[in-house]
Order: C-alpha cells, then sequence, then structure tokens
C-alpha cells in the first residue's frame, strides 16, 4: 500500500468539461497568454490548470469516508474544476481562492497540520509548504503560469532562450510591479476609469494594470516618432471619388522569367486571384498583359458576374498567364537561386467604413514600396537544411531575405526607437529595473511585427485580414503576400501588437507567489528545490524544428535585449547542439540521439521529483510506424520506453484535447487533436516481474472497459484514439518492474504495444458487431469493393449472411440495378442528404448524410444543425443514434488504414463535433422534423 494518498488525478476527472473547454480555448484571443508571443505547440491553460490541481487534490477514497461520502466529495471537487477550467473565470478571485483552499487543505493533512483559511494566509501558506511546481520544458510557459494562478511556487526552465522569455513574462517580471500605477504622464495614479455614463467609476491600479498602461501608452510614443522618420514610405491610396483612404495591406506575387523565348514575359506566381470571399464585398483581381512594355499589371474587379480565373501555380507547375506555357517548379527554383525571383504589387486594401476597400496598383504606391534602403539589420545565414524549413530551395540562404526592403526599414526603425524608449521611461521617472521590463514586453511586440511583418504572411480572402507567417509550424514558400501597413488601425498594425501585448499583461493572474524561470538543458540541470511536483511538456520527437524556427525571432530580438539578459542572448543563434529533438539534418544517428537525451532527461526528473505527488507529462505523437536503418520505431515508443527506464509507473493516463477540430490543419490533414497525460508515480523497488501470460490476460480482461471510457465518457477522436489506448495497457505493463517470457527474456515496449494494439483491434471488430445488419453489410461491401460496382451475386450472398433486404437499402445507401451493386459516394448524399427527405434508417445512412453536412467546404451543407436534425429525427424514430458514433469511428479507421486521410478526416471530423450536435438536439427539441426541413 502507498504511503502517499492518491491525488485525484490518479483517480477521476471531468474529463468532458476539460476537454471542452481546452478545445474552446484555442478560438480565444484578447488577453490570452498565446497571444504575447508565438511560439508552437502550446498546451491549452485550461488542461493544465486542471492537471495540476488535480495532482495536487487527495481524492476522497484517501480517508475514512464511506462509499457514498466518496461519490458525493468526487462529485463537489468535479464541479470546481469544471468552474476553473473556463477560460472568462479563470481570473475570478473568488473560484481561485476555493481552488487555492483545497489545494491546501490536501498539503497540511499530509503535513499533519490545519489548513489556515483567510485567502492571503492561503496564499502565503502555499508559497512556503506546497512543493513548486516545475517544468524542465517550460516552452510557452502554460504550466507555470498556470501553477501561479493557482497560488503554487512555478518554476519552469528550457534549453532554447525564445520560451524561457516568454515564460520569464508571464510568471517572473511582473510580480514586483503587482498594484504599482503607471509612471506614464498621462496616467492618473490614483486609478483608472471603467463603465460608461453613470456607471462609470474609478478603480484602482490592480495587478499588472499599470504596467499594461505604460506599455500601451510607450508603444504608442514609439509609433509616432516612427511615422516621423518612415511615414513617406507608407502613403494613402487615393480612391475613385478622389478621397484618400488608409492603407492596410498591399499584396504582391513573386515573379520568374518565362521561359518562352516568344514571351519573356515576369510571370506573376498566384495561388488565387480571389481578394475577398466574404459576401456583398467579393472582389478578385484581373491581369492585363501589355505586350508594348511586355509587363502584367493588375485591376481590382468589384463585380460578381465574371468568374477569377484559376491560379497560375500549384504544387507541382507555374504557368505564365500571358503566353500559358507550363513549366515544372523544378525550373521556378532555378531561377530563384539564379537571383531571377522578383516581386510585383496586385492590388491595394485600404480601411472602409465597416468594411475592406480593394483598390488596383498605382505608380506612386509601387515606388513608394521600392524607396525604401534599409540598413543596420541582422544578416544572419539560415542553415543549409532543416526540417521545418524549406525556403532554402528558392535561393533564401539568409533571414533577413524573408521579408521586403519596407518590412526590413520598419522592423530596424522599431528597433532604434527601442533604444530610445527606455531613456524615455527614465526620464518619466522609472527606475532602471521597470524601465527594462516594460521595454521586455515593447521588444515582445517586435517580435510580434517579425511574424505578421514578413514577406510570408499572406492575405486570407476569406476573413480578410492578414494571416502570420506561423499559421502552421513551418515557413515554407508562400507565392503571394500580404504587406502590412504598421500605421494603419486594423490587421496586424503596430499599436494592434501593442494591444495584443498589453491586454496578455493586464490579464496575469494577481495576487500570486513569485515565478522563476531559467535557461537549462533538462538532461544536466533540474532548477526546483525540495522535490517538485514535475508537470511537463517534453519536445514531441521529430514534430518541430524549434530552434530552427524559434532564429526566426531571436535574431531581432538579441540586439534589443542582451545588455538585459545576457545569459539568454550570449549567442548569435539559439542553441541547437544539446537541442533535444529527432533532426536527421543536423544529428548522425538522431533518432537514437533523441531516445537517449529524452531518457537522460526523464531519469532525472525521477531521481529529483517528489515522491508524495505524481508527475504528469503531456505527449502527442501520432502512432505510426517508421522504417530506418532495419528496424521500425515511433514516438510513442520512444516516449514510453524512456519514462519506464527512468523508473516511473504510469497509473493514470488522460486524453486531453488540445487542439481545435475545425482547425485548418485539422480539416485538411489527418492531424491530431489530443494530447494524453502521462500520470506517473516512482516505481517501487519491489515491484514484482509478470510473466506475458499474466500481462495478456490483464490485458483482456482490463482494456475493454478502458477503451469504452475513452469513446463514451472521454469523447476521444478516431484520430486520437490509437494513441489514447496506449495508456491503459501500458499502465498494466508499467506496473511490473518487467515482464518476462518463459525462458527469462524481456517483453519489450514494442511488444507490449503489439498486443495492445492486438487488444484495440479485438475491440473495433466487436463495435463492429453492434451495429444494425444493413450497416454491417454496408461495411463489408466497402472492405471488399469501396464504391466500386460489383456482382449483384456477390451482394446477395452477402445480404442473405447478413439477414437483410437490398432492395431496404436500394437508393437511400446504394444502387442496385443491371445485376451489379455499388455503394453511394460520400458526395452522391447531396439529395438524400436534404432535411426534406425521410428521417435516416440505418446507421450507415445517418453517418453518411451527417458526414456530408458537416463538410465546412460546401456550401450548401448546414454544419452541425443539419447533422443535429438528422442525428434527432433518428432518436425519435427509434434508431440507435450511438451506433452511428461507433460507425464513424470504424470507419475512420478503415481509411486510416488504407492511408487515405481525405476521407479519414471527414468521419474524425464528425466524431469530434458529436457532442456539439448533441447539445444542437437539445437545443431544437420544440421543432418538428417538417418545422425544420
Amino acid at each position: 500500500m502507498s504511503p502517499y494518498s492518491k491525488k485525484l488525478i490518479e483517480i477521476d476527472l471531468p474529463l468532458d468539461e476539460i476537454n471542452r473547454e481546452s478545445a474552446r480555448e484555442k478560438s480565444i484571443r484578447h488577453g490570452h497568454p498565446s497571444t504575447l508571443h508565438m511560439w508552437w505547440a502550446r498546451r491549452p491553460l485550461a488542461a493544465c490548470r486542471a492537471v495540476i490541481f488535480a495532482s495536487l487534490v487527495d481524492d476522497p477514497s484517501s480517508y475514512e469516508l464511506t462509499e457514498a461520502e466518496i461519490i458525493t466529495e468526487r462529485a463537489r471537487l468535479h464541479k470546481l474544476i469544471e468552474r476553473l477550467v473556463v477560460w472568462k473565470d479563470c481570473n475570478d478571485e473568488k473560484l481561485l481562492e476555493e481552488a487555492r483552499y483545497e489545494i491546501a487543505r490536501s498539503v497540511a493533512r499530509s503535513r499533519g497540520e490545519t489548513a489556515p483559511t483567510d485567502p492571503g494566509t492561503v496564499l502565503r501558506y502555499l508559497g512556503e509548504n506546497a512543493l513548486p511546481i516545475y517544468d524542465p520544458f517550460c516552452g510557452g510557459g502554460s504550466i507555470p503560469l498556470e501553477a501561479q494562478r493557482l497560488g503554487l511556487r512555478a518554476r519552469g526552465s528550457d534549453l532554447n532562450p525564445l520560451p524561457v522569455l516568454i515564460t520569464k513574462a508571464l510568471v517572473e517580471l511582473p510580480i514586483p510591479f503587482h498594484n504599482q500605477h503607471p509612471i506614464n504622464p498621462e496616467a492618473d495614479p490614483l486609478g483608472t476609469f471603467v463603465g460608461k455614463g453613470k456607471k462609470q467609476k474609478r478603480v484602482p491600479w490592480r495587478g499588472a494594470s499599470g504596467l499594461a498602461n505604460d506599455i500601451r501608452y510607450y508603444g504608442a510614443w514609439m509609433r509616432e516618432e516612427a511615422f516621423k522618420r518612415i511615414g513617406n514610405l507608407y502613403p494613402k491610396v487615393k480612391l475613385a471619388d478622389n478621397t484618400e483612404a488608409t492603407v492596410i495591406a498591399w499584396l504582391w506575387a513573386r515573379t520568374v522569367p518565362c521561359p518562352n523565348p516568344a514571351c519573356g514575359i515576369s510571370m506573376p506566381l498566384i495561388k488565387s486571384f480571389q481578394l475577398s470571399k466574404r459576401k456583398g464585398n467579393q472582389h478578385w483581381i484581373r491581369p492585363i498583359v501589355d505586350r508594348a512594355s511586355n509587363e502584367v499589371s493588375f485591376v481590382v474587379q468589384n463585380h460578381n458576374r465574371d468568374v477569377p480565373p484559376d491560379g497560375t501555380v500549384n504544387r507541382n507547375s507555374a504557368t505564365c498567364f500571358a503566353c500559358e506555357n507550363s513549366v515544372g517548379l523544378k525550373y521556378v527554383r532555378r531561377q530563384a537561386k539564379a537571383g531571377n525571383m522578383g516581386e510585383t504589387m496586385t492590388a491595394i486594401v485600404a480601411e472602409g467604413e465597416k468594411r475592406r476597400l480593394y483598390v488596383s496598383r498605382s505608380d506612386p504606391h509601387i515606388q513608394a514600396a521600392l524607396s525604401a534602403n534599409p540598413t543596420g539589420y541582422p544578416i544572419i545565414e539560415l542553415p543549409g537544411q532543416a526540417s521545418n524549413l524549406s525556403v532554402q530551395g528558392y535561393g533564401i540562404t539568409h533571414w533577413h531575405q524573408l521579408f521586403t526592403d519596407r518590412q526590413l526599414t520598419a522592423l530596424v526603425t522599431f528597433s532604434d526607437l527601442f533604444k530610445e524608449v527606455h531613456s524615455q521611461l527614465t526620464l518619466d521617472g522609472a527606475t532602471d529595473e521597470y524601465a527594462s521590463v516594460v521595454c521586455t514586453y515593447l521588444a515582445l511586440a517586435i517580435g510580434k511585427v517579425t511574424d505578421s511583418g514578413c514577406s510570408y504572411a499572406w492575405w486570407q480572402n476569406s476573413v480578410e485580414k492578414i494571416a502570420q507567417v506561423f499559421g502552421v509550424q513551418a515557413i515554407g514558400i508562400r507565392w503571394d503576400f500580404a504587406e502590412v501597413n504598421h500605421f494603419s488601425s486594423s490587421t496586424q498594425n503596430w499599436m494592434a501588437q501593442i494591444e495584443w501585448v498589453a491586454k496578455v499583461v493586464k490579464h496575469l493572474p494577481a495576487p500570486a507567489n513569485k515565478g522563476e524561470v531559467y535557461q537549462a538543458d533538462a538532461v544536466t540541470t533540474i532548477h526546483a528545490d525540495a522535490g517538485p511536483v514535475i508537470v511537463t511538456d517534453p519536445p514531441y520527437y521529430d514534430n518541430i524544428g524549434y530552434a530552427d524556427l524559434s532564429d526566426f525571432f531571436y535574431i531581432w530580438l538579441r540586439p534589443l535585449l542582451r545588455d538585459t539578459y545576457p545569459e539568454l542572448f550570449a549567442g548569435m543563434m539559439t542553441p541547437k547542439v544539446d537541442e533535444m529533438i529527432a533532426n536527421p539534418q543536423r544529428f548522425e544517428n538522431s533518432h537514437e540521439r533523441f531516445e537517449e537525451l529524452l531518457g537522460k532527461a526523464l531519469l532525472r526528473m525521477r531521481q529529483h521529483c517528489s515522491n508524495e505527488f505524481p508527475s504528469s507529462i503531456f505527449y502527442a505523437y501520432k502512432q505510426q510506424e517508421e522504417k530506418r536503418e532495419g528496424r521500425t520505431s515511433t514516438g510513442w515508443d520512444t516516449m514510453l520506453n524512456a519514462v519506464i527506464s527512468a523508473g516511473f509507473k504510469i497509473v493514470g493516463t488522460w486524453p486531453v484535447r488540445t487542439e481545435r477540430s475545425g482547425r485548418l490543419r485539422a480539416i485538411k490533414s489527418n492531424a491530431l487533436a489530443s494530447s494524453i497525460v502521462l500520470v506517473c508515480r516512482p516505481r517501487p523497488a519491489d515491484a514484482g516481474i509478470g510473466t506475458r501470460r499474466q500481462f495478456l490476460d490483464e490485458l483482456a480482461s482490463e482494456m475493454p472497459a478502458a477503451l469504452d471510457r475513452l469513446t463514451r465518457d472521454g469523447h476521444i477522436a478516431p484520430v486520437d484514439f490509437a494513441q489514447a489506448a496506449i495508456g491503459p495497457g501500458m499502465e498494466i505493463y508499467s506496473r511490473y518492474q518487467r515482464v518476462e517470457r518463459i525462458n527469462g527474456e524481456p517483453v519489450t515496449v514494442r511488444e507490449a504495444l503489439a498486443a495492445i494494439n492486438k487488444a484495440i483491434d479485438d475491440y473495433d471488430e466487436q463495435q463492429e458487431g453492434d451495429l444494425d445488419p444493413q450497416s454491417r453489410f454496408c461495411l463489408r461491401w466497402l472492405k471488399q469493393n469501396e464504391y466500386r460496382e460489383g456482382a449483384y451475386g456477390d451482394a446477395d450472398g452477402l445480404a442473405r449472411a447478413q439477414d437483410v433486404v437490398i432492395s431496404s437499402m436500394n437508393s437511400r445507401v446504394l444502387s442496385a440495378e443491371k445485376g451489379s451493386l455499388r455503394l453511394f459516394t460520400l458526395e452522391e448524399y447531396s439529395e438524400t442528404a436534404s432535411l426534406r427527405k425521410r428521417p435516416a434508417e440505418t446507421a450507415w445512412e445517418g453517418c453518411f448524410r451527417m458526414v456530408w453536412h458537416m463538410n465546412p467546404f460546401r456550401e450548401d451543407a448546414l454544419g452541425v444543425e443539419g447533422a443535429a436534425v438528422i442525428a434527432r429525427d433518428m432518436r425519435d424514430n427509434g434508431k440507435d443514434l450511438e451506433a452511428v458514433e461507433r460507425l464513424a469511428r470504424i470507419l475512420y479507421n478503415h481509411y486510416d488504414r488504407k492511408n487515405d486521410s481525405e476521407n479519414a478526416v471527414r468521419f474524425n471530423y464528425l466524431v469530434t463535433e458529436w457532442q456539439n450536435i448533441k447539445a444542437k438536439m437539445a437545443s431544437d427539441e420544440q421543432l418538428t422534423f417538417h418545422e425544420r426541413r
């Protein structure tokens, strides 16, 4: 029996609510810490908050309570977590005081003490007596920040200086200045006014609101000074009525010479001629060829009668608009490397009243852009090869080549003003320490400018705004791009970046205990005392090249901050020699190296972590086999080997939703939406040795119930199911010191994973058996023929075996005529998905009709609303609605095994939205089927 109390995270969590809020959080922008500065693969604050709280609070089963009392008390704690994970309430002091008291109560019990009840005393008690929460891979700072919000001592470290800086800005820098009034001359020392009219009142400067006010003021000072120096590069645009409008963005396309000798024009490489898809404001650009000058110009079209031409470039080739000559991208790359890739302005976007204005390009604006003459920018080489950088193939050898001359001029100007703003702050009465803190946040705003003020940012014509470079975790070639006007009042301008930063700072938790962040290698150094509680999110194998991508920002931040943080900005670029990543471009035997470093890091965590509290490790890596050097490996194999070899046993696994199902990458690819939280305890020295037969028997008896919990309680998306299901199996495997065959040879993690996957397959087969007979028939036919025609005789034999009548399905889900039969494709449900049709008769029909409506790229699909109508009418007609979700999971697995991600993702999307569909059903209860049609 363990000498330590079991914690809530080891027993039960309100996973549905945590996942719902974690997914919702990805859509929240204003004030959210993710908007302070770009970092990749952040964990949601809601999930981190819930995991930290549940790791420290005792489960009621640890005490002498009746079963009924345990259930009641656990439900009370779950309700607290459900409230705690809601973003809008995350700074509700009354709620946080409740959470801090629960943590303090568990800490006090372990110390044989009585917890204080006064909120201020509770906070001090936690700061003095609770173990610190430590994240040795702090990344974007989510885990230390949420530890601090819960009143705990927050510790973080990272090898990469960029996440260290970001996390410092969240948990360390604001604390000394909480409740301090701003020092700028326009601020009222007594407080600020909130509300409007008669409800307006003065409130004192609370938390970091004074600091946020100074960030805004001195950011505005920098804007005004910058406009004095380079405002001439950002002219207004003249409209048709001779008035002028402020430009939001200039749109450009890259060009290469047409190889056709009879043409020779600079051919624009444009992915789409559409400027705006917004209803009522649709615009596109019409290219015009002038053979006299042998140039292509562009005219904005603002009517909807004509259809814009297709883009001139795709994944494989580029086409000259003038002569229609097509070339492969090898030619484009050769021209780019030879220095023959240029840019041409295609259109101008300006501020209008309640809408964007689209204006044809003009010579004054072209000349304004060409007149920029930047100097003093950092000249740093790109790596020759990097897993998340592919622009080198187009002749880009240095970081500054990712920017236009005007963009470089703007960045240099803001950087020069950064050096002056510190003096302005001290003139206004700031201490040197406070001035440095304000300047740090202004430097982060400059970092944000590089993300949107780069020639790899682009115009999103669906929402009419500039999209930042890092909408994905990579920099690849961008054919057409958008150049921001930093002095506009819309879309990624300078003051917008300042406002993002200031809102984050204002929203930081207060009061709070001190946070500490260090630059350190997790393999060699643990920066936390007293046996910390480890909650961490290690690098994901080979998914993201953190250091290479960080240099995009680092080379601009280094000149600004190296005097303030010499330990962070000592190098010319971010550290790469010791980076924990499987990067074959940089390291020989990179996978083995990653495994070794991860193992060492986890071993060090095991040596230093608390024995009293569990350690939690977030991990997300899709199970996929990869052949290399004659053997097979996966990211999960690596992680699990490292965890178990370090001396941990897995005592719990929780699949936590960490991505929006509707995000671009998830909709268009088979991308993971969840991380798995591995809850670990140090494995006892006297843990027994299990036999292979014991392990397999325990898998057979325990896995079905565990997988039911994942699908029916946790609502895990199909794309995440395989990795989520690893957890319950590895709980069994890791409870032993080792698992052996009869001859004494060990059963490896790889072999254990194979057995776990076999148990998952057995579970999937059982799910197929629970479908209605017609759906089982369709599934078997799909596996044999997909959507091709097959012999009716074969179909009839299969139907008899399933005891179904083919004619009952004809014209609903299949076509049976002239001696053949084929299933309807998803696209053919355009008619059968109509809400005017009869309710779906089978899980198959209901599933396909719902998936048709859930296609976000079909204008006539009704999304969740349409799927909810179908679902409700199935239920009202006595059909097994939950079978639709089970079938969608089965069909996802079918297509995933075939590497057909286009179809797999459609069924995955239905499952991820299943709870939203059911919620919509509940809200529409009063409508009849015909009223909803």
